[in-house]
């Protein structure tokens, strides 16, 4: 089962105390698509300039990625660019150039608005909801959102909410747009907007999936180092969604299998600076590693 994928494709420039990076290939939809191209076949629908090299397109047509859908605009590819400290689980941003990205209007080619599964990355809602009146034959459609847009547009997101059956959102994000303290009462709220399930990335926390009365808790891998954060929440999406995908959108006990899925990549993807970890990847490590969070969180009866 195919992903449509509709976000941003960018260069970043990142600094962390491990390390920094200079104008490396990102962008939600380049992370999101990379971390699913290992279950599932990705379509990516996002715009770059003209700056943007056959070189640049590489690692995404490496994996498989079909890029009909990322078209060339005059301009230059947008820039982003950040710095860590010590506390990996915010950067803090010192430039943002959104140069063609600015204009983007996504244009879903016609052979691909019958994909099963679409992913709207965060992007503008207004934008979401225009690929929602392209892609009409979805199964499923989910979301991701960020603080700028709950801040900015936050009538223009509750209504998307209607039209979406999974959001992703972390811990912050989700209190920010419901006003909640308790995640509890804030997935709750999200719920009656619309989505069936509501996945909180909670860094290096873990991620809570709720399902309606259901829900699953799981801690973040222990990792002896992390490189770079930047791209974790999109490879996690990646991972979830594309397993989905693979499973051909099943229930409960899939959705629970996708949490540790997408926890595994978002592992690995802060590994390294930009998407270097994940092009390395390979399947057997991806079991290795789904095996490791089993015995991590298997424990027995109270006796």
């Amino acid at each position: 089962m195919s992903i449509l994928v509709v976000g941003s494709v960018a260069f970043d420039t990142v600094k962390t105390p491990f390390g920094e990076v200079r104008e490396a290939l990102g962008g939600s939809a380049a992370h999101f698509a990379v971390s699913a191209s290992f279950f599932a076949p990705v379509r990516l629908v996002a715009v770059v300039g003209e700056d943007f090299t056959p070189a640049h397109r590489q690692p995404l047509l490496d994996r498989n990625v079909d890029l009909a859908g990322l078209t060339t605009a005059k301009g230059r590819t947008f820039r982003w660019s950040g710095v860590y400290g010590d506390d990996l689980n915010s950067a803090r941003t010192l430039d943002t150039q959104l140069n063609v990205f600015a204009d983007f209007k996504p244009e879903v080619p016609q052979a691909w608005r019958d994909t099963p599964l679409l992913f709207l990355a965060n992007i503008d809602p207004e934008l979401q909801w225009d690929v929602l009146d392209q892609v009409r034959g979805a199964k499923m459609v989910a979301a991701d959102t960020m603080n700028y847009w709950i801040d900015s547009k936050p009538e223009a997101l509750k209504k998307l909410l209607g039209r979406v059956d999974v959001l992703l959102i972390n811990d912050g994000e989700i209190r920010q747009l419901t006003g909640e303290r308790n995640l509890v009462r804030a997935v709750a709220a999200v719920g009656r907007w619309g989505p069936k399930a509501v996945v909180v990335k909670r860094g290096e926390h873990g991620v809570l999936v709720f399902q309606g009365t259901n829900a699953f808790a799981l801690p973040a891998f222990p990792l002896e180092s992390v490189t770079d954060p930047t791209g974790a929440g999109d490879a996690f999406a990646g991972g979830f969604l594309g397993y989905l995908a693979s499973r051909g959108l099943d229930g409960e006990r899939d959705f629970r299998r996708a949490a540790v899925v997408g926890s595994v990549m978002a592992s690995y993807q802060v590994e390294d600076f930009s998407l270097d970890r994940l092009m390395r990847l390979t399947e057997p490590e991806i079991r290795d590693r789904y095996a490791r969070f089993q015995d991590l969180t298997r424990f027995s009866p109270l006796s």
